[in-house]
């Protein structure tokens, strides 16, 4: 038997291993799995290694991750729509077409406290509010409303002047544990009906999504796409 912890592993090899363990019933159906401190201790890698193996096999079906709960091999395994968050400079490049994007608004404020008691922060915790309107050959193509935690950016993280957007910026630099995602069809506000150029009350595709890293949350932030918008995934 090949000892775990022997040698560089990547996070290919380290879902690998998690398999072979369940497929053998080290870990049963139901069973929890260690901590990602462990098991990262236990394989000699980094934990976002172990974070990335796991996500994967959430993705498959094969375990079941619960915030505060932890990773459990799941009872009955199912496939399962992969839906990864999108860098929406590349959806819109993808459909021939040219993106752009203006931030329309980026404060460090208190938010609601409805959105302070989703995330599970106190009351009086302040946020990054950031509004970004997305173009594809110079039209209104996504506005995205986004509360995003500092406690898990970088010290002295402003977004105010992005060279990127907030989207790809987070995508490429924030790792994220688990998350949570809704998809509706709901009558453009008055703000999104101005940024999206359509009548207010006009029906529009709307995606709200929160992640978190560990017990820490990242980001919720509600995206509006406009008329002709189609979500593509996998089975």
């Amino acid at each position: 038997m090949t000892t775990p912890g022997a040698g560089p592993k990547g996070w290919e090899a380290i879902r690998a291993e998690v398999l072979r363990r369940i497929d053998r019933r080290e870990w049963a159906p139901g069973a929890v799995i260690p901590p990602e401190a462990e098991l990262a201790e236990e394989f000699g890698v980094a934990r976002a290694t172990v974070n990335r193996a796991l996500r994967e096999l959430a993705l498959q079906g094969v375990v079941e991750r619960r915030r505060k709960a932890g990773t459990r091999v799941a009872t009955h395994p199912v496939r399962r729509a992969v839906v990864e968050i999108p860098v929406t400079r590349l959806e819109v490049e993808g459909r021939g077409q040219c993106y752009a994007f203006h931030l329309t608004g980026c404060a460090l404020v208190v938010p609601p406290p409805p959105v302070l008691a989703r995330l599970g922060l106190a009351p009086g915790s302040r946020m990054w509010h950031v509004t970004t309107l997305h173009l594809a050959d110079g039209r209104p193509f996504l506005y995205e409303d986004r509360w995003l935690n500092p406690a898990p950016l970088p010290a002295g993280f402003d977004p105010s002047e992005p060279a990127l957007s907030i989207n790809e910026w987070l995508v490429k630099n924030v790792a994220y544990t688990y998350g949570d995602i809704a998809f509706s069809a709901e009558p453009a506000s008055e703000g999104e009906a101005l940024q999206l150029d359509v009548p207010k009350g006009a029906p529009v595709f709307v995606i709200e999504r929160t992640t978190w890293a560990g017990e820490v949350p990242v980001t919720l932030v509600r995206l509006a796409y406009g008329p002709g918008y189609r979500l593509r995934t996998v089975l």
